[in-house]
């Protein structure tokens, strides 16, 4: 006979999707295994924000993983992503949605999520996913990952086609800035400095922040660490 996990073993999920079929198919997935529990869910970006921030006023726990639809009225996945991120960091969130292309993976990982699963994946690949970024680790769809892997090894057109603000957008984020903490420096809007860091990445051909350091060390934009 199989033991119930440990309540410290089991990861907390949020359902955020604004279709009920959807949620429902989720739900009765998680509920098979063992270590994943669903503990609220949400029919848009707004609504999950929202909750979270009730449950935090409350003193209530948190969820460890949010799983995250991209496209949703009131508010997206994307820009409901980077909010999560940076109001409650310990929350990891995986995008799961029918929208492979790659400046869609650029945006939702620029925004902070730690995953990034299509809604054709295998059930068990959810597991998966869930279980990476609660262990802080980044977890991308096979398919998702053969593109990023093919852009990555096409020519690229380099720094050179960046504008001196991109360049400069390029630093702050290889040096750990957060989207608010350049917009605060170059006293632009949040929403225009995600913009910004969502071309750089475009542009340069690049998948996630920390390609984006690795590029400007090896570049000679930042010294490296230490």
């Amino acid at each position: 006979m199989t033991e119930d996990p440990a309540p410290d073993e089991v990861i907390r999920v949020m359902l955020v999707d604004d279709h009920a079929i959807v949620r429902r198919g989720l739900q009765a997935y998680v509920d098979t295994v063992a270590t994943l529990r669903v503990v609220g869910e949400a029919a848009d970006g707004q609504q999950a924000v929202d909750r979270l921030q009730q449950w935090q006023t409350l003193g209530e726990p948190l969820p460890d993983v949010v799983l995250m639809d991209l496209q949703m009225p009131r508010m997206g996945g994307v820009e409901a992503t980077e909010i999560i991120a940076r109001a409650h960091p310990e929350v990891k969130v995986v995008v799961l949605t029918s929208f492979g292309e790659v400046e869609r993976v650029h945006a939702a990982l620029a925004a902070g999520a730690a995953g990034y699963l299509l809604k054709d994946a295998e059930p068990e690949e959810v597991a998966v996913a869930v279980r990476a970024a609660a262990a802080g680790e980044v977890h991308l769809d096979s398919a998702v990952a053969r593109q990023l892997t093919r852009r990555m090894a096409a020519p690229r057109v380099g720094l050179t086609s960046l504008t001196a603000r991109e360049r400069e957008i390029l630093t702050l984020v290889a040096q750990g800035h957060s989207n608010r903490d350049i917009a605060d420096r170059l006293v632009i809007s949040e929403r225009t400095a995600r913009t910004h860091v969502s071309n750089v990445l475009t542009k340069l051909q690049l998948s996630s922040r920390t390609q984006a350091a690795l590029l400007a060390i090896r570049e000679g934009l930042i010294l490296p660490p230490g």
